[in-house]
């Protein structure tokens, strides 16, 4: 089988690529990465020089690049986690996000229609759906997404149900909750506190604090995304979770126990414009293809700290002096 996973130097798909590496062995990947500041071939360093994996340096949004490179590489499924994906950024900035996120996605989509793909993944996120004071959405509800990150990542949703049902190009969508783990890049929550708290620098906290997000392990999704690629049926949707809810406030409590560090290095800041309160997912429907969530929040969250505490030399380039944490 050969797979294009765009954005895979990033955080979700890099750890995909190793999953898929360490799962199967008649497999070959082509990593394919524009290396945006948050794109990072040092998250890759240990599979570099697998025979099996091959990293194409590129925009998504480059047609002619993008048909050489599923042309020679006769790849047969694409994996798309190329995305602009930092909310306080889209509020800043959103152009990039409407191009990559819309524009890239559409790109592929005609990509992957001209060259007779078998299969095309697109990796969503629980935003698209907007805040949820109680319940859990289910994949059949109407999107209403916050942020113009979120808009971004529903039109390309909306574009991938289109190409389904107008050209009959065989599709899955995955939409999940928070992930956490290694090579996430340090502007994310998680990372954030543990490193300013590493530095006894006060963590920055929106609001009060009591916004709730479902924290998933990134290998639980990646497992997740692999079950979808290989037994979700053509056109659906589906929602991943590990239903492990957790306030903000207490994500960063949590940290500051485990990295034995006082709470009063904890530091409520202004709420962000249009700041979701809470999302939560059901998951029945991905349960039925066999997956479930394996990690419980308090041990993955242990194991993230202990792999950013071991692995400075990976942050620290991207971090810069101390000045910059």
């Amino acid at each position: 089988m050969k797979i294009m996973v765009t954005g895979g130097a990033g955080f979700i798909g890099s750890n995909f690529i190793h999953y898929l590496l360490k799962k199967y062995d008649d497999i070959e990947i082509v990593n394919y990465d524009k290396l945006t500041y948050a794109g990072n071939l040092d998250n890759l360093r240990d599979v570099e020089d697998d025979a099996r994996y091959h990293f194409v340096r590129g925009d998504i949004c480059d047609k002619e690049l993008v048909e050489k490179v599923v042309r020679e590489y006769g790849i047969e499924q694409i994996v798309n986690f190329a995305a602009e994906s930092h909310v306080d950024r889209s509020i800043t900035g959103p152009e990039p996000f409407i191009k990559t996120d819309v524009f890239g996605t559409f790109t592929l989509l005609e990509t992957s229609r001209k060259f007779d793909v078998e299969r095309y993944v697109q990796i969503s996120t629980d935003e698209v759906y907007g805040s949820i004071k109680e319940g859990s959405f289910d994949e059949k509800d109407a999107l209403n997404p916050s942020s113009p990150y979120s808009a971004s990542k529903a039109g390309a949703d909306m574009l991938v149900i289109a190409y389904h049902k107008t050209y009959g190009l065989n599709t899955v969508i995955t939409r999940s909750s928070n992930n956490y783990g290694p090579y996430q890049y340090p502007e994310k929550l998680i990372p954030v506190l543990i490193i300013r708290a590493l530095h006894d620098k006060p963590l920055p906290i929106y609001g009060d604090g009591t916004n709730v997000r479902d924290w998933l392990y990134v290998e639980d999704n990646c497992k997740a995304i692999d079950t979808v690629r290989k037994k979700g049926r053509d056109g659906e949707i589906y929602n991943i979770a590990a239903n492990e809810e957790w306030r903000n406030i207490d994500v960063a409590r949590l940290i500051l126990k485990y990295l034995n560090k006082p709470e009063s290095l904890i530091k409520f800041v202004e709420d962000r414009p249009g700041h979701d309160f809470r999302y939560s997912l059901k998951i029945d429907k991905i349960k039925q293809l066999g997956w479930k969530p394996e990690m419980g929040f308090t041990e993955g969250l242990k194991k993230t700290v202990e792999w950013y505490v071991n692995n400075e030399w990976w942050w620290r380039k991207l971090m810069g002096d101390k000045n910059a944490i």
